[in-house]
């Protein structure tokens, strides 16, 4: 290997610009002619409260997007700082699919105190769903990440302008509370999920208690089902006494406080623990869905709604404006209920965490990026990559192998080509970057205690690489003047997604189930 910095201690500042993977984020996709009227739109993406909150908000802004209404929804908008998004970020979601970060943000600062119980008013992130709306614009799917799940946290940029050194083996929610500040830290949890999953965030959503609760008032209320009478112990375990009667068991409509209440209740119900509250927000989230399509798209039914929805949103600098929010909605509104999707990513409990289970989380990743459907059938809509000859390498599989890719050389996008290899063969990409040194003849391929065989994995892709242990627990492949040099067409085939088990696809929950079914886990 040449005489350079070592590429591991990357990690101890912050992160270097990416020159081999493109930086735009959301305004590559054509945006559709504002309507005049509104249509019924369909939206995937609530899991929690503050999730659905921004589905129905946005859908709200196609009616009511013309003249003074329409600078005021846009007034109601906050941007976080896309500064603090990692310079190592996957490659751009191929063709017109999409992936949406919906996170809830549970602080008691300012009205949320009246609502959420508690003083602390640190933003935290309870809830979080990254949804993947397929190129075809009729599929999405919702995927549930545990706030208590143990994952590596990458560098994020803090308050003070630092940024933090990579955390393992930590609570994944945790990225958002970075910096201890009343609005939380979106692009840390951003930076967190495509780390985590090797998928490209284009758009993240925050909504908080008091929009969430405005939101479901605006719409009537949002019909619930339970399964069993709820008093005010169940909502407060401290309480001393059962206390009232909150919800009566069978079907009810909810909403402020009381919608609020319901989608954060945990215990009386099940095993109590936040894995069975996700089912019941995924239900919710599906019914206030459907409660938007019934009242409705006129002007007068969705105005308030958007109103609401707007003022309890945080989002990325690519959805800071009534209009960019409009064309986002106006592309899923072809969406049907029964082609809308939730599960939790495949987990088990490690003691009072919950740890991934692998390979099945991987698969999923990896059935989103090819933008196939949780039964493993391709949309139709993907856009396809140019046949290339058959496999040099065909038993390769790196499912369940998180490699970071760096260009070594002077020649443009060799990371990015680097990186595109490995997905076709299933490796998670955590992102690209230029190595700190440029004069690699030879590709090297880093690997951290206990990583060797995964690296003999990678080595099967590049066999002329050399092989170097390294301190930490990552993978790092740098690419060399070798593989510059070597023609694109040897490439191996990409390879179709391991098939998901059942026991992942049979815990998806579609839109249109009915709200009385699947409650709880346990």
């Amino acid at each position: 290997m040449t005489a350079e910095h070592p590429i591991h201690d990357t990690a101890q500042r912050p992160p270097a610009p990416d020159r081999t993977a493109p930086q735009g984020r959301g305004g590559r996709r054509k945006r559709p002619a504002e309507p005049t009227g509104a249509r019924r739109r369909r939206r995937p993406r609530s899991r929690k409260k503050l999730f659905l909150a921004a589905t129905a908000a946005v859908i709200v802004l196609a009616v009511a997007a013309g003249g003074a209404v329409y600078l005021r929804l846009s007034g109601n908008i906050n941007t976080f700082d896309g500064k603090g998004l990692s310079h190592h970020r996957p490659q751009e979601t191929p063709g017109d699919a999409q992936n949406i970060l919906l996170i809830g943000s549970d602080s008691r600062s300012g009205d949320n105190a009246n609502l959420g119980g508690g003083k602390d008013p640190v933003g935290r992130s309870d809830t979080t769903i990254l949804l993947h709306v397929y190129a075809d614009h009729r599929h999405a799917v919702g995927v549930s990440i545990p706030r208590d799940s143990l994952v590596d946290i990458p560098p994020c940029l803090l308050p003070d302008g630092t940024w933090s050194q990579t955390r393992t083996n930590a609570m994944f929610n945790s990225a958002f509370t970075l910096g201890s500040t009343a609005a939380g830290n979106p692009a840390c949890t951003q930076n967190t999920v495509e780390a985590l999953t090797g998928l490209r965030v284009d758009h993240t959503v925050v909504v908080n208690f008091t929009g969430f609760a405005a939101m479901t008032e605006a719409v009537g209320g949002v019909p619930v089902c339970l399964p069993k009478d709820i008093h005010q112990k169940d909502l407060n375990p401290n309480r001393p006494t059962q206390g009232n009667l909150v919800y009566r068991k069978g079907e009810q409509k909810v909403s402020g406080k009381a919608a609020l209440d319901y989608v954060r209740l945990r215990h009386g119900i099940g095993d109590g623990s936040d894995i069975g509250r996700t089912k019941r927000q995924q239900a919710f989230i599906s019914s206030l869905i459907g409660q938007v399509k019934k009242e409705g798209f006129s002007p007068t039914t969705l105005l308030p709604l958007a109103n609401a929805a707007t003022k309890s949103l945080t989002v990325d600098p690519g959805l800071g404006s009534a209009g960019k929010l409009l064309s986002f909605v106006m592309s899923l509104k072809n969406i049907d209920l029964a082609n809308i999707q939730f599960l939790t990513v495949p987990w088990q409990y490690s003691g009072a965490r919950i740890a991934l289970v692998h390979p099945d989380a991987d698969n999923l990743w990896t059935t989103l990026k090819e933008d196939r459907t949780l039964d493993g059938k391709p949309t139709g809509q993907h856009t396809k990559k140019k046949a290339g000859p058959a496999p040099t390498v065909s038993t390769v599989s790196g499912a369940g192998i998180t490699v970071a890719v760096y260009n070594g050389t002077t020649t443009r996008k060799l990371a990015a080509r680097a990186a595109d290899l490995l997905r076709t063969r299933q490796f998670t990409v955590s992102g690209t970057a230029t190595a700190s040194a440029q004069n690699h003849t030879t590709t090297v391929i880093e690997y951290g205690t206990g990583l060797k065989a995964q690296a003999q994995t990678l080595f099967a892709l590049f066999p002329h690489a050399q092989l170097q242990p390294i301190p930490g627990n990552q993978i790092n492949l740098i690419t060399g003047q070798d593989y510059a040099n070597t023609p694109t067409t040897t490439s191996p085939a990409p390879v179709a997604p391991a098939e998901l088990p059942s026991t992942v696809t049979a815990q998806a929950r579609p839109a249109n189930r009915s709200i009385c079914s699947d409650l709880s886990y346990g």
